[in-house]
């Protein structure tokens, strides 16, 4: 099945697809996402993904039913990524884009394989900090992707905890403190796949400018 949203922006700048694979809030995802100019499908279907110009990877819930339900959409995302397509990660999307999760052993599940985009894995908070990390955080941008243009030192709002560990550290676009500082947003070597550990459609008017910056990244791909 695939819906396309009742009311498109009037003067759209790119076309995304939401995917819906049975978790996260899609409705305030698609509602910032045409605040900030896309044309926006939510789909089930991975042969719509092609004829996108973006990806979006939306998330709330736990690591191992996220990848069991993302499951049938492994081929189709990677076959975006060979293609260059933008795909961006939110919240538990974005842990998604990683290898593995500390999430899945602590729960006793052994061990789930993520995406491996962004190759690391994602572990829970140890140092003390009350579980979960829920509210507002500073951004500080680490290194250029479009983005995360005109954000740092802005606030985004977090609701999490695991954070991303990636192997190398050039993964880490933009990272936050919470007693330990951990990254916000990481992106692949190629940049056109990256994720925000916070929620964008959440955080005002920093996560607008974070939707904006990627569907502009979209359309100019």
């Amino acid at each position: 099945m695939s819906t396309t949203s009742p009311t498109p922006p009037e003067e759209s700048l790119a076309s995304v697809v939401v995917v819906d694979y049975g978790l996260g809030n899609l409705r305030s995802a698609v509602r910032g996402l045409e605040r900030a100019g896309a044309d926006v499908t939510v789909t089930d279907d991975p042969e719509t993904f092609a004829d996108a110009d973006g990806i979006v990877l939306p998330g709330v819930g736990a690591f191992r039913e996220g990848m069991e339900n993302a499951d049938p959409y492994r081929e189709a995302l990677e076959a975006a990524d060979d293609r260059g397509q933008p795909i961006f990660g939110i919240c538990l999307g974005m842990q998604m884009l990683l290898t593995t999760s500390e999430e899945a052993e602590h729960a006793g599940e052994g061990d789930v394989e993520g995406l491996g985009f962004v190759p690391g894995t994602n572990v829970r908070f140890s140092q003390g900090q009350k579980v979960p990390h829920m509210g507002w955080n500073e951004l500080s941008v680490e290194r250029d992707h479009p983005l995360v243009e005109g954000v740092d030192g802005e606030y985004a709002y977090f609701v999490h905890s695991y954070y991303a560990v990636p192997e190398d550290d050039d993964a880490v676009v933009a990272t936050t403190d919470y007693g330990v500082e951990f990254p916000a947003v990481v992106a692949n070597e190629a940049g056109n796949v990256m994720g925000t550990q916070f929620h964008p459609e959440k955080s005002g008017e920093t996560g607008l400018r974070i939707l904006r910056n990627f569907v502009e990244f979209c359309a100019d791909q």
